[in-house]
């Protein structure tokens, strides 16, 4: 069970401790680069590193690594996209602007398996996929993804330009890797990265024409998680709902039965049951706040046929919090969950999300969190 937590927000990294101080238990203990935006934090469990990106506008996108904890943090090696070549034209397709060939966010990072000591994954806006096999202190970047003739068709969706947002590493496999693109759907190498598959059957983009809408290569999934004691199921919060697999990905299906909603940007699932997942639900596309101005988590604990809306200890009145994609985490147990949101505010549960103390109102907008 996990007793730290961090925080990454848009204004600087915060570490929350479970303390025995006061009937609240959990208390921010730390803060680190206040006044930047820190778009990932990672804690490495192998390794006890934790790793934190930094987007710091005109000076570009810096990557920390701290080997105490994240008492201190030393800069590493960040991700380069090799040079352009002079006769190659990359554009948005719906918005018919140049797709750079430089790292403009970084927003996954993820470790590789139990056995790769060292071995980081590393996606980023505009869509392309970096691997590290020493820490950090290099990267190699993913050609055999960012060669594929299916990524001009990829393009934004809250972002100018595409990007890899989730990484999935099957426990049972180091070598298969799966990864969400937004908008480009969920692709799977099976063997390191040498080579890839599009896998996103069944997702449904209404906001493409009609012929277009099943289009694996051009889906906008919010976020993709796995269920490490059982690998091949997974949860995907689309823009267009909630999509479930049960066979490692080769297809998808559509969860009718979401309330409040369908729509949001975050999910977890349960270490070890494949059919118990959590979402934080909102009003989808312009609106983007929660449904009738109550903050609330869904859970399912049946794959979907049926939700629970939890909302003890949630504000219920005139709340407008949103939460981003990576900003839900369940610890190893399975009982411990954390969300904030974009209006500052910290949530943890310790019963499955039954009920939520609020650790913070006062943090800048949380951009992601994990449990050590």
């Amino acid at each position: 069970m996990s007793d730290r937590l961090f925080v990454a927000t848009r204004k600087g990294l915060f570490t929350v401790d479970r303390t025995d101080r006061n009937a609240s238990p959990w208390h921010v203990t730390r803060a680190e680069f206040v006044g930047d935006p820190v778009s990932i934090v990672l804690p490495d469990r192998r390794s006890g590193n934790v790793y934190a990106a930094l987007g710091h506008g005109h000076f570009g996108v810096k990557l920390h690594r701290s080997a105490d904890g994240g008492a201190t943090f030393n800069e590493i090696a960040t991700p380069t996209y090799p040079p352009k070549p002079d006769d190659v034209e990359s554009r948005c397709p719906t918005r018919n602007i140049p797709i750079p060939w430089n790292l403009e966010l970084i927003w996954a990072l993820e470790t590789g398996g139990a056995t790769e000591q060292g071995v980081l994954w590393c996606g980023s806006v505009p869509g392309g996929l970096f691997k590290s096999n020493d820490d950090g202190a290099s990267w190699e970047f993913v050609r055999s993804l960012w060669d594929r003739p299916e990524r001009s068709q990829w393009f934004g969706g809250g972002m100018d330009y595409p990007g890899i947002h989730s990484v999935c590493v099957d426990p049972r496999d180091s070598k298969t890797v799966r990864v969400g693109v937004s908008c480009g759907g969920v692709w799977t190498t099976r063997d390191g990265g040498a080579t890839w598959a599009c896998t996103a059957d069944g997702m449904r983009a209404d906001y493409m024409p009609p012929e277009k809408q099943g289009d694996p290569n051009i889906q906008d999934p919010h976020c993709l998680v796995q269920c490490a004691g059982h690998p091949d199921a997974l949860w995907v919060q689309h823009h267009n709902g909630i999509f479930r697999s049960t066979d490692g990905a080769k297809s998808w299906h559509d969860v009718a039965n979401a309330a409040p909603s369908a729509f949001g940007f975050a999910v977890a699932v349960h270490p070890r049951e494949p059919n118990t997942a959590w979402f934080v639900p909102a009003i989808k596309d312009e609106k983007r706040v929660p449904v009738e101005g109550k903050v609330v988590v869904s859970r399912t604990r049946d794959g979907g046929q049926s939700f629970d809306v939890l909302h003890n200890g949630l504000p219920q009145e005139h709340a407008y919090d949103l939460t981003f994609r990576h900003a839900l985490a369940i610890d190893e147990t399975g009982d411990r969950l954390a969300f904030g949101s974009t209006t500052g505010s910290l949530w943890i549960s310790e019963d499955q999300g039954d009920s939520w103390t609020n650790v913070s109102s006062h943090l800048p907008p949380v951009y992601c969190v994990r449990f050590a």
